[in-house]
């Protein structure tokens, strides 16, 4: 990878890593799914006029839009409302990685090396760890959530790859129209699930907290943070760039606990080690064993 795009990889570490702060501070004023629709409306406008529609299909616009925006946050916004822990969620969503190669396997037909299959079990082992220790600072919804967030990335990282085949575009800009797609479906999910009553205490007790949150999902973790995400991946293999999520987490610990006091249990620090030493093997794995021959 080149310097200038890992310098890029690690400012979305940074940006994404603050991400699941301003996640929490949002849903703490308004409804997950509400907070969902307002995000990506105002990460559509006004930039949509500014920005002309790259030339890909409207199909990928629809498949980015359920899946890495709608299903993702759907599901993560609606984990940290049930107690999730901010940086706990920002962990666990880097299983993303692990889907990813499931995917990635199945759809584009990417081969595993064995270091990836022993990253993966590491990782899910990991998982596992995490998952055992449910209780009332980790509820056992706000993990399964998650998960299912993590998933719903993986398969929007399916979907870029796919975008890739159309040539080189403004990925700003698809990501732009792509936020067209989710304020809808996540509208119609609030009315049906959180009610119009909530709904319309939320808009009423709007406050500058809840603006300066909303703005930072909408303007900074969407447009900044996914714009050049889909720019990485549609310059290397997804199995190269999806692990250095593995990062992310020391942002949003460290941010979790600095903000909101959050703390671990013994067996998070030790199903979070195995998850993110699963992602370093997957992502090193190759490199170390080239070394160690060299060594030999």
């Amino acid at each position: 990878m080149a310097s200038r795009d890992l310098a890029l990889t690690l400012l979305v570490v940074i940006v994404w890593g603050m991400n699941f702060a301003a996640i929490r501070i949002g849903v703490g004023s308004a409804p997950p799914l509400l907070l969902g629709a307002l995000r990506f409306l105002l990460a559509a406008t006004p930039a949509i006029f500014l920005l002309p529609r790259p030339p890909v299909p409207w199909r990928l616009y629809l498949a980015y839009g359920m899946t890495i925006s709608v299903g993702q946050f759907s599901f993560l916004f609606s984990a940290i409302h049930f107690g999730m822990p901010s940086g706990l969620a920002s962990l666990v969503l880097q299983s993303q990685a692990l889907f990813t190669l499931l995917f990635a396997a199945c759809w584009l037909r990417e081969g595993w090396r064995g270091s990836q299959l022993a990253g993966l079990l590491l990782a899910a082992g990991g998982l596992a760890v995490i998952a055992s220790a449910h209780d009332r600072s980790m509820p056992l919804l706000g993990f399964l959530l998650t998960l299912a967030a993590a998933a719903m990335w993986a398969a929007g990282n399916i979907v870029t790859r796919a975008v890739a085949r159309y040539g080189p575009i403004n990925q700003l800009a698809f990501v732009v129209w792509a936020s067209l797609v989710p304020p809808l479906p996540f509208q119609i999910l609030s009315w049906f699930i959180e009610g119009w009553p909530a709904i319309s205490s939320a808009l009423r007790h709007f406050d500058g907290t809840a603006f300066a949150a909303l703005a930072y999902l909408a303007w900074a973790a969407t447009l900044l943070g996914y714009g050049l995400w889909t720019r990485l991946l549609s310059r290397y293999p997804v199995n190269q760039v999806a692990p250095f999520s593995l990062l992310i987490p020391l942002v949003g610990l460290s941010t979790g606990w600095l903000l909101f006091d959050e703390t671990l249990q013994a067996a998070h620090f030790i199903g979070g080690t195995l998850l993110m030493g699963g992602l370093a093997v997957n992502l090193f794995g190759r490199q170390w064993v080239l070394w160690l021959r060299k060594r030999a």
